[in-house]
């Protein structure tokens, strides 16, 4: 028998996406990172011609209407990883990926909203002078999550 709570797992999502282009382009980085979800708060994804490979069809999509409909769904043992350029946040070099986790990720002209930042378990930013593309950056943080690097345990 598998335990769950041993097992990796890491979703990656965006709050309040901007175009449906960014998304698409995302879900096909997530199918090939493996992730093992994809989801949405606020606006919905549509299907466009960016999401060549159906990763829609691929991995499991998840739609929340609210940030507070998403975190009472956060699978058990999940930790929640904010992707935002604030002073909080620690550098994705230095970061210790958790063993289960979503990444969130905030809309370009937005970023995560106030309540996202005060519940994310950690908040994670790269070198960069200005904001970069949402799925630019989810793309990166997935990259680096499949560096041979330590896990971070479960509290």
């Amino acid at each position: 028998m598998t335990d769950n709570f041993q097992s990796e797992f890491f979703g990656i999502g965006i709050q309040n996406g901007k175009t449906p282009e960014n998304l698409g382009v995302l879900w096909r980085s997530a199918q090939n990172l493996g992730a093992s979800f994809i989801f949405t708060i606020g606006n919905r994804y549509a299907k466009q011609a960016c999401d060549t490979h159906h990763a829609i069809k691929a991995i499991p999509y998840f739609h929340y209407e609210t940030f507070d409909d998403f975190y009472k769904h956060l699978p058990k043992g999940a930790m929640l990883v904010g992707v935002e350029l604030t002073d909080e946040a620690v550098s994705l070099e230095t970061f210790h990926h958790p063993k289960r986790c979503v990444y969130l990720l905030g809309a370009e002209d937005h970023g995560l909203s106030k309540k996202a930042i005060e519940k994310s378990h950690h908040l994670i930013k790269f070198k960069s002078e200005l904001s970069l593309n949402v799925s630019v950056a989810g793309s990166i943080v997935m990259y680096d999550r499949g560096i041979d690097k330590p896990r971070m345990m479960a509290k």
